[in-house]
């Protein structure tokens, strides 16, 4: 049966077809080239757009480039079930890609895709894409693709654009503009940069990994495989259509790093953070910090940490005081080693007045005299009569 129309500006049928093959420059090889056709229901006005592959940022680009010939947007897209598109097909109510979904909210259309072999569901570009194939492509020779785009663009605008459609016995350029394109949703202002989404995990060490880059996360989410929207700037991560976490794009082999995402115990450490560290030990007691200073007094700070982690485990295992007075009796001494105050931990003698170290050979020798025989009482000094006190 034979179905109405719809309303100029309504709807718009999207399909692929297959053209030919032509020299790629780059790979230095013939491609096959495919052409995105997009027609209009009402006026049948029709624009092409070629490319070499059916992706989804294939098909995103040339319903961009679409948008811009027609000035404005159709209501309403009937694609054909591709696999950019549409996920799982369905007479009732199939499933679409979440790349086309989010491309869909950006130029603010709707989809209604057409059935399963069912080409009488989009009659307006499968007859569209034979004028195509027939009147534009065949016996025409192409340098590249690039040249075959800019005589596809002419030719929708002044060949199939002008001639007198066997249906309607009108021009459809010519319908479109005096009827239709009023009707139009406007092109959106901003260009949709193309997106990535993808299912990660995130591991023990707080990241995931995107794009061969590293974004953290909370420690929540650890062991959770969540969503990725990602695009030439940012990076989105949704759990359950939720977002969780954004981070700037970085390229392959980059890393951003959130410190909040860490526990409160582990974000200095991860971050190398030294001056948290030794706030930390400050915090213990000024001996404690004060220790801590003297083990990272070096030309590789960092390499020194490690002596630093022990002091704060020595914190956790016998309390603040009796380190803060081990390191003080240590820096009395000018001795900078943990397992010193480990020791003295230990032995419990971390309150002991430290006593000055003796030299070698302090025991008493044969010929060893007492002190008190090399001390001389002060001589009273009589003055001679004549002399001069010097």
């Amino acid at each position: 049966m034979r179905v109405d129309d719809c309303a100029p500006g309504a709807e718009c049928q999207l399909d692929f077809g297959y053209l030919g093959l032509l020299d790629d420059p780059a790979s230095g090889k013939r491609r096959k080239v495919h052409a995105l056709v997009i027609t209009a229901v009402y006026s049948r006005h029709t624009f092409v757009w070629l490319t070499h592959s059916q992706t989804l940022d294939a098909v995103i680009t040339g319903c961009q480039a679409a948008w811009e010939f027609f000035d404005g947007v159709f209501a309403v897209i009937i694609p054909d079930n591709m696999k950019p598109s549409v996920a799982q097909a369905d007479a009732v109510n199939p499933r679409l890609s979440r790349g086309w979904l989010d491309y869909a909210a950006h130029a603010r259309f709707v989809t209604d895709t057409a059935r399963v072999r069912t080409p009488q569901d989009k009659p307006r570009v499968e007859r569209t894409i034979q004028y195509v194939q027939k009147n534009f492509w065949a016996g025409e020779t192409f340098t590249d693709l690039d040249h075959a785009q800019q005589a596809a663009r002419t030719w929708c605008a002044h060949t199939a654009g002008m001639r007198v459609h066997g249906t309607t016995a009108t021009q459809p350029a010519v319908v479109f503009a005096a009827e239709e394109h009023r009707h139009l949703l406007p092109v959106p202002q901003q260009p949709y940069d193309v997106p990535v989404f993808k299912q990660v995990k995130v591991h023990k060490d707080f990241h995931a990994c995107v794009g061969k880059a590293l974004y953290s996360l909370p420690e929540t989410w650890i062991g959770t495989t969540v969503d990725v929207r990602a695009d030439s700037e940012t990076v989105k991560f949704y759990h359950r259509g939720e977002l969780i976490k954004q981070h700037p794009r970085q390229g392959a082999g980059g890393r951003s790093t959130d410190p909040a995402d860490y526990p409160a115990d582990l974000g200095a450490y991860a971050t190398r953070n030294i001056t948290a560290q030794l706030q930390q030990c400050e915090r213990y007691g000024p001996h404690i910090g004060l220790y801590a200073a003297r083990i990272v007094d070096d030309p590789r700070p960092w390499s020194r940490m490690r002596a630093v982690y022990a002091l704060i485990g020595l914190v956790s295992t016998y309390g603040a005081a009796p380190v803060d007075a081990a390191c003080q009796s240590a820096l009395a001494l000018d001795v900078i080693a943990v397992t010193k105050i480990r020791s003295m931990l230990e032995r419990g003698t971390e309150t002991t007045s430290p006593a000055l170290p003796r030299a070698a050979g302090h025991a008493p020798t044969r010929f060893t005299r007492d002190p008190s025989e090399f001390a001389a009482a002060a001589a009273a000094l009589t003055l001679i009569p004549g002399t001069k006190e010097n």
